[in-house]
């Protein structure tokens, strides 16, 4: 992935065309991160008004976005979603057929709705606006429950912020976990986030939120070859196990063995990344027993096997630091 084309119209949200420029528009190559051919298009060039009452000045058409091998699509107002502009939505059917990423950010979704390439698809757009989406479009599943969703080339993701964690997915495809990881800290944000938009609906707050669980979950970390249990991990957080599960879900948006087993891949793929280990002792020290279990989980998890990933994303580790990376 090389060249970007970030397509804004009439109406854009800042914050969210803020998000592509953040992730794909920066130079990073002092950090040792390649730099993407990043512009921003539109329709119609020149003045483009945002839905905050200012404007940008765009220079490039719609063009560009027909070389691009990622098009970016940012969300437009709500009175916009049954009149998508048939050039962008011609665009978005051009770069399906030829390939190419096509990321939406937050009711970016609609646009790409519109074109028709997500019909039979599994695709996601903010919590708010899911049963709308799911009426306008009944051919596409609507899952209104996750961050965001990946369906071939196809990427969709929730609101706002959740357009970050679908950036960064992508980026995670395309450089690999490390150079992910390196972004994501200059950034100041983590780079996977577990859970999904069900941790950002209104609901009752937990019982108690006086206990951090952060202890437990750093501790889980520097053990993640041992086979960890709730009622260990309730033991440890001083809590009985039921009632450790309910606010390990309510924090983390996910389960106790669920979220381990993330941070477990996550390992994985440094290790497959920057070590030449096996895939035995890299199942060791993940805590998958096995490099069956291995290959089963993370095949599950990134779409591709242990190999694979390592032939794409290897890089060059001195042998001193190897077993230190693997304890």
């Amino acid at each position: 992935m090389k060249t970007i084309a970030c397509v804004v119209q009439p109406g854009f949200a800042p914050f969210e065309f803020g998000l592509a420029c953040e992730a794909f528009g920066l130079d990073r190559s002092d950090d040792g991160i390649p730099n993407f051919d990043f512009r921003v298009v539109t329709p119609r060039p020149g003045a483009v008004p945002s839905n905050l009452r200012f404007s940008i000045n765009v220079d490039d058409d719609l063009s560009f976005a027909d070389e691009a091998d990622l098009v970016v699509i940012t969300p437009i107002p709500r009175d916009q979603w049954a009149h998508v502009d048939e050039r962008v939505s011609a665009v978005v059917r051009r770069a399906v057929e030829r390939g190419a990423w096509v990321l939406t950010v937050c009711s970016g979704s609609f646009v790409v709705a519109a074109a028709g390439v997500l019909d039979g698809r599994r695709a996601t757009t903010h919590w708010r606006y899911a049963d709308t989406m799911a009426e306008m479009y009944p051919r596409i599943d609507v899952d209104p429950n996750v961050l965001y969703v990946q369906d071939g080339r196809i990427i969709t993701s929730a609101g706002t912020a959740a357009g970050l964690d679908a950036c960064l997915h992508l980026l995670r495809l395309e450089l690999g976990a490390e150079m992910t990881n390196t972004i994501a800290r200059r950034m100041v944000v983590p780079p996977q986030r577990d859970g999904g938009q069900a941790q950002f609906i209104a609901k009752p707050l937990p019982e108690s939120t006086s206990l951090s669980l952060t202890p437990v979950t750093e501790w889980m970390l520097e053990n993640l070859t041992l086979d960890l249990s709730v009622d260990q991990l309730a033991a440890r957080a001083h809590m009985s196990p039921r009632t450790f599960a309910r606010r390990f879900k309510a924090d983390y948006g996910t389960t106790p063995a669920a979220w381990l087993g993330r941070q477990r891949i996550i390992h994985a793929q440094r290790l497959l990344e920057q070590t030449d280990l096996g895939l035995d002792a890299i199942a060791s020290a993940c805590g998958f027993g096995s490099a069956a279990v291995l290959r089963q989980n993370f095949a599950r998890t990134l779409g591709l096997t242990p190999t694979a990933y390592r032939a794409r994303f290897t890089c060059t580790t001195p042998p001193a630091q190897l077993e230190a990376m693997a304890s």
